[in-house]
């Protein structure tokens, strides 16, 4: 699994919303973002990682910093999933995991014992010129936020 470094160039993405509708990598322009990588819509670390990022929306903007969660899931459960949580960032699907393993956010877990693929929760703060600035692998879920602010004050 190749993982992503301070300074290196954020991979491009352009993905389905919760909304069905596209959001890109360059739409964030000129603006810090937080991305973040999680496995499965409506899971307790899932929910607590994404209230934890709409909790904290007030403090991200003051930063200048936007937010999106990135996970396997289909807009529609992904829909589903903010409605139910307000969450109100962009959640975004990336079904076949591209992006994840551009991001290097996909690779071997285990659990009980057996190893399987699936997201490696991970976060990524990346500046208004494309860099990251910030990347944080194995993230535990409300370590999110605090990781990003702490790159920006």
């Amino acid at each position: 699994m190749a993982t992503l470094k301070v300074g290196d160039k954020a991979p491009a993405f352009t993905l389905l919303n919760q909304d069905g509708e596209n959001v890109s990598l360059s739409d964030y322009k000129g603006k810090n973002l937080l991305v973040y990588f999680y496995p499965k819509a409506d899971t307790p670390g899932c929910t607590k990682q994404g209230c934890s990022v709409r909790d904290a929306s007030k403090e991200l903007k003051k930063l200048g910093m936007a937010a999106v969660g990135i996970s396997p899931d289909e807009p529609g459960k992904q829909k589903k999933f903010d409605d139910k949580y307000g969450l109100g960032f962009p959640l975004l699907s990336d079904p076949d995991h591209k992006i994840a393993k551009a991001y290097g956010a996909w690779g071997k877990k285990s659990m009980y014992g057996k190893e399987y693929e699936g997201i490696i929760r991970s976060s990524f703060v990346i500046d208004g010129k494309g860099k990251i600035a910030q990347a944080s692998y194995k993230v535990k879920p409300l370590d999110t936020v605090p990781n990003a602010t702490r790159v920006l004050t």
